[in-house]
């Protein structure tokens, strides 16, 4: 299937926020690999908070669209020292394992790089989550 990575905008909230709550919380997340569900409780994300991201200028959060769905997001923002700090790297459970996080990913990168020329990038992942931790090893993330 084909996708499309875009900026979000203050539209995309309703759409985005229910996007991250599927993928990392509840009983709907379980049918993807990244989930939190059996690690945390509450939500990963909440309306004011991505609004207050989009309209932020050290800040983009991508969203990937299929046709007019909302299939995942990644948020990248300009952090000290000439870095950037990427979050919320969500794909919808149902597309996980297809490459459409890896295509965010190096999306976020190259924002990264280009708005913020930034020279390195941090995150932070859960470290109950060997396989992301795997996962972001493969494509040259190192533990800090």
């Amino acid at each position: 299937m084909t996708h499309k990575i875009r900026a979000a905008t203050v539209d995309d909230v309703p759409k985005l926020h229910a996007l991250i709550e599927s993928a990392y919380r509840g009983a709907s997340a379980r049918a993807g690999w990244t989930h939190e569900a059996d690690l945390l409780d509450g939500q990963r994300s909440d309306i004011a908070m991505l609004s207050e991201s989009i309209a932020a200028p050290d800040r983009v959060i991508l969203v990937a669209v299929d046709e007019s769905r909302l299939i995942g997001c990644c948020e990248v923002a300009r952090a000290a020292d000439g870095g950037a700090y990427l979050g919320l790297l969500t794909v919808a459970p149902g597309r996980q394992g297809d490459g459409l996080g890896t295509a965010l990913l190096v999306a976020a990168e190259r924002q990264a790089q280009s708005r913020f020329a930034a020279t390195r990038i941090e995150m932070t992942v859960i470290r109950q989550r060997t396989e992301l931790i795997a996962y972001y090893a493969r494509r040259g993330y190192q533990p800090t």
